[in-house]
């Protein structure tokens, strides 16, 4: 079956048809390195690290580009007012633009990396493309679409560009009676974008024929996307809030420099909220990986969690949601961890056809728009299936682990790794299950007094009880 996405462009479901058969040009919006990355910028990355997964599944070979913005994102870009981002950080800190870059930049890897996300194949970093910017902006003004202020800035002119505002639904009309753009004397319009700035002030600076400046952060994008992936790509990512101005300013640029579709396909992903409310320092609820992992949670808990929601649906992070998410990954832990113990009986037939089963229709939910939820519906039916299973052969075992290790290539959890190095069983072992037996009794007996207390006993020693109709399982925390 194919890939069906909703394009933001179109608003329509559309079929993956990519330039290159087998070959999907993925470029995806990535970090402004001017602070510690949050875990709503990391929706966003985990969401282009599941959809390459799920494509490369799926039988396609991906080229991921994601850019390191290190220069000219302004506070305020939406308005074209405000200062660099970077500056900002300098002035802040005490160190300059380039030393906030430098450290930043090596957060995002290490916190990516802790995430379990794949690596891009190239990560291009703004500041060292200045000429492939430089480049585009010529072409754009040979072509009349930007234009050279008197003070040496360069805006591209969005009147020459009748399309601009489709992918947002902005128009042209709309912005200037709206005012959400800045009144510029200098600008032909006010939705006039700046591709290029001469600041006398800004570290950061390069020459170029309008003077020494810096560049604009939406030609970043679509200098580096072209250098990277061509004139054309099949799918573009990033959160809802690059629609405007970012990816609605690329489109401009890319298109009106090369007069073909810069990219087939567009995909945002929603906001992560916090207690259902958007994430802020004054409420102090922009965590980091290292706060999560100071609350004593797993990162494999976190990166359930962030894959767990459909990209199109707003996600709501709590510490209750992350609790629920952990146990559900120790509960994959478990499964997983038990095929190991495989016996000397008889393959079972059913076994083997669940097996199967599982592994098409999980594809077959990522192939629905990156249905996430329905592929862990897949994988959980797949867990219990299993935990039923009173024995498992040494031939369904294999299969299984091969199972696991196909569905986990998406999922990123490392579980077989992971059931690899927890051992098998401790010396207490015996006296937690003499416990849990103990508790179960009491149940039975309804004795419930003895059975919370029994529970609460366990609790206290890191012993996560999961009762099923099958009985109780138990892992360690």
């Amino acid at each position: 079956m194919p890939f069906l996405f909703r394009d933001t462009l179109t608003g329509e479901t559309r079929e993956l048809a990519t330039l290159e058969p087998g070959v999907v040009r993925m470029y995806n919006c990535g970090p402004t390195v001017y602070s510690t990355p949050q875990i709503g910028n990391f929706r966003a990355w985990m969401f282009a690290d599941v959809l390459r997964r799920a494509l490369e599944l799926g039988g396609h070979e991906v080229r991921q580009i994601m850019n390191i913005t290190d220069v000219g994102h302004l506070t305020l870009d939406d308005t074209e007012s405000g200062e660099d981002k970077l500056e900002a950080a300098s002035r802040r800190e005490g160190v300059t633009a380039w030393d906030i870059a430098a450290r930043y930049t090596e957060e995002f890897f290490e916190s990516a990396r802790r995430l379990n996300i794949l690596p891009a194949h190239e990560y291009p970093r703004a500041t060292q493309h200045v000429p492939e910017m430089i480049a585009m902006i010529r072409g754009l003004i040979d072509r009349g679409h930007a234009y050279v202020t008197p003070a040496g800035n360069v805006y591209y002119d969005v009147a020459t560009f009748p399309a601009y505002g489709r992918l947002s639904g902005n128009t042209v009309e709309e912005l200037e009676a709206g005012a959400r753009v800045a009144v510029v004397p200098e600008k032909r319009h006010p939705a006039d974008f700046a591709l290029w700035k001469r600041d006398e002030q800004h570290q950061m600076q390069w020459d170029s024929p309008w003077g020494r400046g810096y560049p604009g952060w939406h030609v970043e994008c679509s200098a580096m996307a072209r250098k990277y992936l061509g004139d054309e790509i099949d799918i573009h990512t990033g959160g809802e809030d690059n629609i405007f101005p970012h990816h609605e300013c690329e489109i401009a640029q890319s298109e009106g420099l090369t007069g073909k579709p810069f990219a087939r396909l567009w995909l945002h992903n929603r906001h992560l909220l916090v207690d259902g409310r958007k994430m802020s320092k004054s409420s102090g609820t922009m965590y980091t990986v290292d706060d999560i992992e100071a609350r004593g949670h797993s990162l494999r808990a976190l990166r359930y969690m962030l894959l767990a929601t459909h990209y199109r649906q707003p996600m709501n992070f709590t510490w209750p949601a992350l609790d629920a998410a952990a146990g559900a990954v120790r509960s994959l832990d478990t499964s997983v961890r038990g095929i190991t113990a495989a016996d000397g009986v008889a393959d079972d037939p059913s076994l083997a056809a669940l097996s199967a089963g599982a592994e098409t229709r999980f594809l077959a939910a990522l192939e629905d728009d990156l249905n996430v939820s329905a592929a862990l519906a897949v994988v959980h039916e797949l867990r219990a299936a299993v935990n039923r299973a009173q024995t498992v052969s040494r031939g369904d075992a294999a299969r299984l682990r091969g199972t696991w290790e196909r569905l986990d290539s998406v999922l990123g959890l490392d579980l077989l790794a992971h059931a690899a190095s927890t051992p098998e069983a401790r010396p207490d072992d015996a006296e937690i299950q003499g416990l849990v037996d103990a508790r179960t009794a009491a149940r039975e007996d309804r004795d419930w007094a003895r059975a919370d207390a029994i529970r609460d006993e366990l609790a206290a020693r890191g012993i996560r009880l999961e009762d099923g109709p099958d009985g109780v399982r138990w892992t360690r925390d």
